[in-house]
């Protein structure tokens, strides 16, 4: 079993923030395998589903960013998963170029907080992840304005194409190794 999670916050307000990228990638993913995101357990909206052989749950928790944790560690020992194994965790990154994406197989929170709180609940730093950039913030402007803010109408489609080639990786993953999968889309 895989459980990919998407990063981001609930509530319409911030569904077309940068911070919230890691939603779309979900959503994406929902649509791609014909997913329905809807089970309101463990503090989330899950959707279960097969990708060949595999059986996947796609998760997008609805306890705010800074909270994801509170989703993912119980739900993640409910179902007996291993997160260093059959986890893979989808957000946005300030420190990569708008629309490039990045994979690692593990690391530090980076100072986000979705991540720390991720990190803090599963007891470790060893899961895979996606990271979607979203660029710094411009100098003098705060970075909680930046992640709660929109893509510029430049940014906009080369983001919606960062989120589809995410969706791309979560689902070689479900066929191969995470470290071909990284071969393949480290940009």
């Amino acid at each position: 079993m895989k459980v990919i999670v998407g990063l981001g916050n609930p509530g319409r307000e911030y569904e077309k923030t940068k911070h919230n990228v890691g939603f779309w990638a979900i959503d994406q993913l929902a649509r791609n395998w014909n997913i329905s995101l809807n089970e309101g357990k463990f503090k989330g909206l899950l959707g279960e589903g097969r990708v060949g052989s595999e059986k996947v749950i796609l998760v997008k928790p609805l306890t705010y960013m800074n909270l994801s944790g509170e989703c993912v560690g119980p739900l993640l020992h409910f179902y007996k998963v291993n997160p260093e194994e059959d986890l893979l965790v989808i957000f946005d990154d300030m420190d990569i170029p708008c629309g490039k994406i990045r994979l690692r197989t593990k690391g530090s929170s980076g100072g986000h907080n979705g991540m720390k709180s991720l990190i803090s609940h599963l007891g470790t730093e060893e899961f895979k992840r996606v990271k979607i950039g979203i660029d710094r913030p411009q100098p003098g402007r705060k970075v909680v304005d930046h992640v709660l803010s929109s893509f510029t109408p430049d940014d906009l489609p080369v983001v919606e194409d960062a989120v589809k080639r995410a969706a791309e990786a979560a689902k070689a993953w479900t066929e191969i190794s995470f470290l071909r999968v990284m071969n393949q889309f480290n940009q």
